[in-house]
C-alpha cells in the first residue's frame, strides 16, 4: 500500500488541529497507522531546560535523537533560519505508515481539505486554491461560493475518516510528483 497525504489548512481557530486529532482514532480503528506533520511558529521546544536532550543541544549539537523502547524522537538544531517544506519533513517519516495527516502548510502543492467555520470571519481559500479537494465546515450554508468540492461535516470525524478512505487512491504519495 501506498502511504496516503492529506493536508488541512485554514485559519487559526478553524478547528484544523481538533479535526486531526480527531481523524488519528478514526483512521486507526480502520487498521492504519497514521504519521503527523505540523507547521509550528519559530521558536518552538520540545525539549526543557535541565534534561539531557536540552543540554545537549545547549551545549550545540546540531541533531539529538533520544529514544527508549517505546518511543524515539529526534531535534535538529538550524544554525540558521531554515524554511523546510511540507515534502522534505515528509521525507523524514517512518516508512511505514498508511496516511500522513499535515496540519498547516496552506501554500503547499500538497491536496487539502480546507477546515472552514462561518463565524470566524475569516474567508475561504478554496476559491482561489486548486489543491484544495474538500471543505470540512459546521456551516455549509455559510460557504461564501458555491462548490462542486464535496463538503464534509467539520464534527464528525467519522464521515471525514471513511471519505478520505473511500479516496484514498487521490492521496498517494508520490515524491517524484512534487520533484
Amino acid at each position: 500500500m501506498t502511504m496516503k497525504a492529506i493536508g488541512f489548512a485554514g485559519f487559526s481557530g478553524s478547528g484544523k488541529t481538533m479535526l486531526v486529532e480527531r481523524l488519528i482514532p478514526a483512521l486507526k480503528m480502520r487498521g492504519l497507522r497514521v504519521s503527523v506533520v505540523k507547521h509550528a511558529h519559530h521558536k518552538f521546544d520540545i525539549d526543557h531546560p535541565g534534561k539531557d536532550t536540552y543540554r545537549h543541544r545547549e551545549a550545540g549539537a546540531f541533531e539529538v535523537v533520544v529514544a527508549s523502547d517505546r518511543r524515539l524522537a529526534l531535534m535538529r538544531e538550524f544554525e540558521r533560519p531554515a524554511e523546510l517544506s511540507v515534502h522534505q519533513l515528509i521525507a523524514e517519516l517512518y516508512d511505514g505508515v498508511d496516511w500522513v495527516l499535515v496540519e498547516g502548510f496552506k501554500q503547499s502543492n500538497l491536496l487539502k481539505v480546507e477546515v472552514w467555520r462561518g463565524s470566524s470571519g475569516h474567508p475561504a481559500r478554496y476559491p482561489d486554491d486548486d489543491f484544495i479537494v474538500a471543505i470540512a465546515t459546521d456551516t455549509p450554508d455559510q460557504l461564501p461560493q458555491a462548490t462542486l468540492r464535496p463538503v464534509l461535516d467539520l464534527n464528525d470525524p467519522e464521515a471525514v475518516a471513511q471519505w478520505l478512505v473511500d479516496n484514498g487512491d487521490r492521496f498517494d504519495y508520490l515524491p517524484e510528483r512534487y520533484a
